[in-house]
This record gives structure tokens, C-alpha cells and sequence, in this order.
């Protein structure tokens, strides 16, 4: 039997949840199930959608299945603030509330507005163990031996950080390095512009600097900063805090501070949309003068926007390939493979990307088509 695209049929299951104590609404989305499992970050932010999540847990299953991991996408997503004080209250609940998911069938991680530190902290008082990864470590022959490999991976760090707060936005940065080398470019000398400045944006940023890219803008809630010499990412990263918002008082002269949404409009040879879903849209899309945009962010860019830049002659690398850092670490340490990562992510981001752009250089034909045609279950 021939392997089917991945993202084909509706979602295996969809949930609603009504906090009691709050105006908290909570959805879960389980588009796949792959041997009764499926992988996914839990979110909160002010407005999430049901459609929003079941999008998100649509591109969950295609970065599972383009990176071959045996397990299927799924999401979770909570409309309300996560600076409200009473936002760890209601993650416990919704917690509560997906138990018989979070048992045995639903791993997640940290998402936009929820940290995996408080995602852990509220998994352990559910009485649910010390990770979100519980399902999964649950199912292994040896749980003990799972839970401690994961214990290490995430205490494992480099001297920029924690490996678990970096990898996804090295394979972000990868993926960016991988598209200029099939147009023919190298890192140094290219300048690139980052919207969203958390822990994606940060250490995309951050990877980009190290490979000699020049980071002229990056934004976070507050605003757009930009130096057309570029920005010193290590010292902005200093000042980070818990919500990606970085202290503009260490700031020279030489660097304007912007409105929020101008970093998507500034002439860069690499946009990465990294802060939150539909960036990009049919009515902004026309702003972008970068040459190549690398989804950060899940769902950066809407498929309206997407068929516009190629118009125009500019390639979107899907986030199911650019940002599928994150999920496959995890997924390489649940399975103990998780040997010279970044090494492993390099080689496999530098694969698919020549994949994916190869249609597009030869006939136009849009990176997202020829990714979602490597996005398959056998």
C-alpha cells in the first residue's frame, strides 16, 4: 500500500474544556495517533482558537512524519493570559481535566506562554511524575532508565545554556544556513531579522550570530529594535526575561527602536517569523522585503500570504521543517539516540531543506507542497 500525506483527514479527536474557576477554555487536538501516541506542546495565550490548535496539531503530525519519529501530532491550547496571576492554577486543572491523555497517549512540552519548568512542576503536583514526557516514559520497558535520560537531557547544557531551551532554534537557525548554502550563499555576510525574541527567537538569534550572520532586528512585545551593523545578541539575551522581553536601556544611539510589527518589513536576506501563529498574512504580506523567510513560529505565515511570496519570488520554509528541532531531540532522548544532537539536527535540517527547495529553484514549485509530500506514514 502507498504511504498517504499525513494531513489528508480530519483530526483523530478534538476536546473543549471549560474552566470552572476562571474564563479559562482549554482544547486539545489530536490529529494522529501513531501506535496509540501522539507528541505536542500545551500553549496559553489570550485568544487561542480552537482552529488555531487543531492547525498546530496538524503541523505536529507532519514534523513527526517528515522526521520519521514514531509518533503522531497532536496540541493543547488554553485562551488566557499567561501573566495573570492565576495561570498556573488553571494549567493544573487543565491538566487535571486531559489526565486519561496525558497517561497514555498525549506527550507535551512547553509552548507559547507555558515554560516547561512550570509545565513539569504542574505535571508533578497532578500527580502525574516530574515530566511532561510521562506518557511515553510510562510505555518504556525501562521507566526508571527513561525518566533519568530525560532528567540529564534536560539539565544537559552548553555554554550558551540549557540544551533544551537551545535546540529548537538551532535547527531554526540550520534550516535558515541550509536555504541560503541551495541558493548559493553562505551565513557570513547575510543579515537576518527576528520577530519574537523567546526561547525559538532567542536561540535563533543567537545560532545565527555564532554562524557569522549579522542579526540587524529582532522584536518582542514591546517593540522592534534595529542596528543596520548589528545587534549584540549575547548581551540582549542577558536581559531576557521570563516572557522574551528584553531591557532597552543598554542600547546605543545607533539603534532604533521600531513599532512591533516593522521587523517584518525591513530589507533583510532572512525573515524569521518566530513570535506567535498568522505573522503573516494576506493583508501584511506585501511588507516583507527579505529574501527568504524561515517560519519560527507554528503556522507563521497563512497559506494566502505563502502563495503571495512566492509571487514575488521569495520561499517560505515551512515551520514542520525549520522549528522540528524541539520535537525531535525529544523524541531522539525518549528513544536513547540521543547522541551528538546538534550534529544529528545540522545533517538532518541540510537533508530536507535541499529536499524541499530543490522543486522550487527548478520550477517554482512552492517548499510547502514538496514538505508535505515527505510528511508520510507508510
Amino acid at each position: 500500500m502507498q504511504p498517504k500525506p499525513v494531513l489528508q483527514t480530519k483530526p483523530h479527536l478534538t476536546i473543549t474544556w471549560h474552566d470552572k474557576l476562571s474564563p479559562a477554555v482549554g482544547y486539545l487536538v489530536v490529529h494522529d495517533l501513531v501506535d496509540g501516541i501522539a507528541t505536542g506542546g500545551c500553549r496559553m495565550r489570550a485568544g487561542c482558537t480552537q482552529r488555531e490548535v487543531e492547525d498546530l496539531a496538524y503541523a505536529m503530525s507532519t514534523k513527526t512524519a517528515a522526521f520519521e519519529l514514531p509518533v503522531g501530532g497532536a496540541k493543547g491550547g488554553i485562551d488566557f493570559d499567561p501573566k495573570d496571576e492565576r495561570s498556573d492554577e488553571v494549567l493544573l486543572r487543565y491538566i487535571d481535566a486531559m489526565r486519561p491523555f496525558l497517561e497514555r497517549s498525549w506527550v507535551t512540552a512547553e509552548d507559547l506562554g507555558v515554560s516547561q519548568h512550570v509545565l513539569d512542576a504542574q505535571f508533578d503536583k497532578a500527580g502525574l511524575g516530574p515530566s511532561s514526557y510521562h506518557a511515553q516514559i510510562s510505555r518504556s520497558a525501562d521507566r526508571d532508565s527513561t525518566l533519568h535520560r530525560v532528567e540529564d537531557a534536560m539539565a544537559a547544557s552548553t555554554p550558551d545554556g540549557l540544551v533544551s531551551d537551545l535546540i529548537a532554534g538551532y535547527g531554526v537557525a540550520q534550516s535558515a544556513a541550509a536555504t541560503l548554502a541551495e541558493l548559493g550563499d553562505k551565513p557570513e555576510s547575510k543579515t537576518m531579522a527576528v520577530q519574537g525574541f523567546g526561547t525559538i527567537g532567542g536561540s535563533t538569534a543567537l545560532y545565527a550570530d555564532h554562524m557569522g550572520m549579522t542579526v540587524v532586528a529582532v522584536s518582542d512585545a514591546l517593540g522592534t529594535v534595529y542596528n543596520p551593523d548589528g545587534l549584540d545578541i549575547p548581551a540582549l539575551l542577558a536581559t531576557r526575561n521570563e516572557w522574551g522581553e528584553f531591557d532597552r536601556s543598554g542600547l546605543g544611539d545607533d539603534t532604533e527602536q521600531l513599532p512591533r510589527d516593522a521587523v517584518l518589513g525591513l530589507t533583510v536576506d532572512v525573515l524569521v517569523p518566530a513570535a506567535v501563529s498568522y505573522a503573516l498574512t494576506a493583508h501584511n504580506h506585501h511588507e516583507v522585503k527579505a529574501r527568504i523567510v524561515v517560519e519560527g513560529a507554528n503556522a507563521a505565515a497563512t497559506h494566502e500570504a505563502e502563495l503571495e511570496l512566492a509571487v514575488r519570488d521569495i520561499p517560505v520554509v515551512p515551520d514542520f521543517i525549520a522549528n522540528a528541532g524541539g520535537v525531535a531531540w525529544a523524541w531522539w532522548v525518549l528513544l536513547d539516540q540521543d547522541d551528538d544532537v546538534y550534529r544529528r539536527l545540522r545533517n538532518e535540517m541540510y537533508t530536507l531543506v535541499k529536499k524541499v527547495l530543490a522543486p522550487w529553484l527548478l520550477d517554482g514549485t512552492m517548499p510547502r507542497q514538496t514538505a508535505l509530500s515527505l510528511a508520510v506514514r507508510g
